[in-house]
This record gives structure tokens, sequence and C-alpha cells, in this order.
């Protein structure tokens, strides 16, 4: 018997809502319905695998309109399935895990470092939005763009996929303004040589012997410089879990603890609440039937706090990806399994070395926190720091 619809639930609990669903249900896959449709909730390093695997699930119609609209963009990668999935996720594989993550993080460490003496002038500033500064000026700079791609466009994009109201509209605007902008710059490069730029690889990718439309070139370019940008939500994060637990600090001068440290707070700290494919069979998982045509949700957060699935789990401890890989069905916050064949995100290369050098640039900041609202809600998606953090550099 599916239960009542869960949609108000989720917008009224947020990060909450599908983990307290699934406690319920001792952890069980189980079905509900959410927005009128016919739901399968899953987590766990088994779910992981079963989501991911070939066949199983498809992407292309899962993803919600006003996520399309606001955070991926039409046409993304995102929505593709099958070969076209593979033949596109290739350009991404080929401009985001080759040596482009270290040279990219060395911009924005050096970006960071130059705002920092402005900083040092200014009575306070909050590092949410200076961060997001210095990441889309780096990413930009990196992918060859001609000019800034504001970045109070591109964190509008990330803040308002999950919402109904201004937050959505900002967004849907946002996007509109910067895919206009960059459709014309495609077209401009274009009419060059190409180069070893990301825009210029993607202004000349082909598929099928096509160039993508300037549209679709423009909406994935966006899709590598906004979730870089998307880093400045574990920045704040990262000053949030060195105010609270400081004796982490030290360890951040050496490189295997920071990026325990990275992991960990991709791990702990709220960002993608779950991920949606829709079966594209009859399947079963773990004695749950899971008729052709059926949402199923992947709880990202959930598995993050699963008892199951790490020791201890709210608590913040690095030191749990000491000596250890990460996991690939196990650290899910972009996906699951090996970025180069697999739906889990490639840019996670990027995530990790720019959230490691920012992090490692913050400690050496000497900056202190004045009194401010630190809080973190969970009814809200994607989470902030309340205060965005706001520090003071001596």
């Amino acid at each position: 018997m599916v239960a009542f619809d869960q949609t108000l639930p989720l917008a009224l609990k947020g990060y909450a809502w599908l983990p307290d669903l699934r406690r319920k249900h001792h952890g069980r896959p189980f079905t509900m319905r959410l927005a009128g449709r016919r739901t399968v909730a899953i987590s766990g390093p088994d779910a992981v695998r079963f989501f991911y695997e070939p066949g199983h699930l498809e992407r292309r119609n899962a993803v919600p309109p006003q996520v399309l609209d606001t955070l991926f963009g039409r046409g993304a990668v995102h929505t593709l399935d099958g070969e076209a999935h593979r033949v596109r996720k290739a350009l991404f594989v080929d401009l985001l895990l080759e040596d482009g993550a270290d040279t990219l993080a060395k911009l924005a460490g050096e970006a960071f470092d130059d705002a920092s003496e402005r900083w040092r002038a200014a009575r306070s500033v909050t590092l949410f939005d200076e961060a997001a500064g210095v990441i889309a000026d780096a990413v930009t700079r990196w992918t060859g763009v001609r000019e800034m791609v504001p970045a109070a466009d591109l964190v509008a994009m990330v803040d308002g996929f999950a919402s109904a109201g201004p937050r959505q509209l900002r967004a849907r605007q946002a996007r509109r303004r910067q895919e206009a902008v960059l459709s014309r710059l495609i077209e401009d490069v274009r009419r060059e040589e190409q180069s070893t730029t990301p825009i210029s690889r993607i202004a000349h990718h082909r598929e099928d012997g096509r160039l993508l439309d300037a549209h679709t070139a423009a909406v994935e370019l966006l899709n590598i410089i906004r979730p870089a940008t998307a880093v400045a939500w574990y920045v704040a994060f990262a000053a949030h879990a060195l105010d609270r637990w400081p004796e982490n600090r030290a360890g951040l001068t050496d490189d295997d603890f920071t990026r325990a440290f990275v992991h960990e707070l991709r791990r702990y700290y709220p960002f993608a609440p779950f991920v949606p494919g829709i079966a594209t069979d009859d399947l079963r998982f773990h004695g749950q039937e899971i008729p052709r045509g059926t949402l199923v949700l992947l709880d990202i957060y959930g598995q993050h706090h699963d008892s199951r699935v790490w020791a201890r789990p709210y608590e913040f401890r690095p030191e749990r990806f000491l000596g250890r890989p990460a996991g690939e069905f196990e650290l899910i916050p972009q996906g699951g399994g090996d970025p180069r064949t697999g739906h889990r995100c490639p840019g996670e290369t990027i995530t990790v070395a720019l959230l490691g050098t920012l992090v490692q640039h913050l400690v050496r900041l000497g900056y202190y926190l004045p009194p401010q609202d630190t809080s973190i809600s969970l009814s809200r998606i994607p989470a902030r720091v309340r205060s965005g953090i706001e520090i003071v550099v001596p």
C-alpha cells in the first residue's frame, strides 16, 4: 500500500525528510508518492551500485524542470543516457581528469591570496561571497572565457534549484543571461583556430560528426564554471568546521590530512539531498518491486549519516579517510561509481583540488570570527551557513 503524498513533508523537512522516512522503514527500500508519482527510496552502497548499473535507470526524464532551468540547463550531460551520455561524458573526462584540476586550484589559490590583501583593509568580509568571487575569477580564466562570469549569477543558479520562490526566479534569470552571453562567445570561438582551452574544446566538440548547437555548448561550459563556483558552499562549511573543531587546524599543513578533511566536509555537511532516476524496466532491489516508470530516489544525505556505512556518522572525524580510499560507492556527494565510465561527476577531481587548496590558504590567513549566527538549517536546500561566515583578517 502506497502512503500519502510526500511533497509537502519534503518541502518542510529538507535534508531530514528522506532519512527520517528510511528510519521508519528500518533502512529498507520503501514505496511512497512524490508529486503524485509512485516513488521508491533506496540508500547504501548496494543501492548505489544498483542505481548506477547501466540499463536500470534513466536520467533524461527524471530531473525536474525547475532543476534543469536553474542548475543543469536544458540538454546537459546530466540528462543523457546510454551512448549519448558516454560520448558527452568523454568530453568532460578529458577536460576535468587531466592536470587541469591542479592548474585551476593553483589559480584559485593565487586569487584567494590577492583578495585577502583587500580583506585586511576591510572591517570584515563574508567568506562565502568572497570565495565565490575568487573561484569564479579563477575558473573563468582557466576555461578561457574572456570576461568573468559574474559570481552572483553562478551562485544564484545553485542557490535556487530547490526553491519555488524568489530564489528560483533569480536562478532562472541568471541562467538565461549567462547562456545567452556564452552562446555568443561559443560562436565567436568557432571562428578561431581550435586551442587547448576548455571553451575551445567544447566549442569544437562533435557528436555524430556535428558540432553541438551553440546553446548546448554554452550549457556544458556553464556545467564546468557553475559547479566549480559551488565549492564556495564548502569553503564556508570548512570555516564552520574549523570554528567548531579547531583541533583540525594543525593537520591542514599536510596534504594527506587536507584531503581527508575535504572528504569529511563533503560527507558531513549537507549539499545534494538525493538524486533521482526512472526505472527503465521492471526491477527488484532487496525485495522491493520497482515497476517500470517508477521514480527512484537515491538518498545521498542519509547514506552519509548512516551508522551501517560510517562509524559515528554524526561526528566530524577527518581521520576516518586517512590511509583509505574515499569509496566510490560509499562517499557519493557527486554520484557513485567510476567517473570515467558511469554517472559519477568527473568534476569531483576539481572540487577536491579546489577545496583542498582554499582550505590550506584559509588556515594560513590568520582570520577570526566575530559574533554571528553560524547555524545551518536542514530545511533549506541547498543548506548554507546563515551568516555566510563573517571573518576579520587582521
